[in-house]
């Protein structure tokens, strides 16, 4: 797609947007977009638990204002967090007030310094704008839990094969990639695991340190 080609390519240029961390460490960021939900994120939560693993959740603020509860679990477990707008709209498609709006209201009750767009659409202007306040944070990996013809197998070895120390992977916490989600995520950490690589989070310090490089 043109435009995030574009996106890409400015990013690279532009520490504001993040799609990677450079590191020479054997870590990797695994995300998760579109929770608190209370059907999946905590077994998400218990999952990684299990393995020692901790994750960066990109809320959508009018589902942390539904389970305030959920919300600060993340927080009390050492994840980090950042916000995903307030109801998912489209940079693409949205009027950019409204658009504006609706990054800011999530903002204010997620808190910290993590954005990242509903299916990484960003016109330039918004990146520009946002990015002055926010880290924006994209990926490398999209794991594709959420789509149709993808089970938890499949999923789990594309994520695999694609992640490399300081990847930035995406799997989402709603109902619509549960049953994905549920076969995949013990698959990925456990093959993480095989090759020595440790599932960090993006948290405050590793951001300000990528911002001030």
């Amino acid at each position: 797609m043109p435009g995030k080609v574009v996106l890409r390519m400015l990013g690279m240029l532009d520490r504001r947007v993040l799609w990677r961390v450079p590191t020479r460490e054997k870590e990797v960021y695994l995300t998760f977009d579109d929770g608190p939900e209370p059907a999946v994120t905590p077994w998400v939560l218990d999952t990684l638990a299990q393995y020692g693993a901790k994750a960066t959740f990109f809320c959508l603020g009018r589902n942390a204002e539904r389970h305030p509860e959920l919300f600060q679990r993340l927080r009390e477990e050492g994840h980090a967090v950042g916000h995903h707008t307030w109801d998912h709209p489209d940079g693409w498609r949205t009027p950019a007030l409204a658009y504006h709006r609706s990054v800011l209201r999530a903002a204010e009750l997620v808190g910290g310094e993590l954005f990242r767009p509903p299916y990484g659409r960003l016109r330039f202007g918004q990146s520009r704008a946002l990015g002055k306040r926010f880290q924006v944070v994209m990926w490398d990996v999209l794991g594709g839990d959420f789509r149709k013809n993808r089970n938890g197998a499949a999923c789990a070895r594309h994520v695999l094969r694609r992640s490399k120390p300081g990847s930035i992977i995406v799997l989402h916490d709603n109902l619509k990639s549960a049953a994905c989600l549920k076969e995949a995520l013990p698959l990925i950490l456990e093959g993480w695991a095989r090759k020595g690589l440790r599932c960090a989070a993006l948290d405050a310090a590793v951001v300000r340190s990528l911002r001030s490089r």
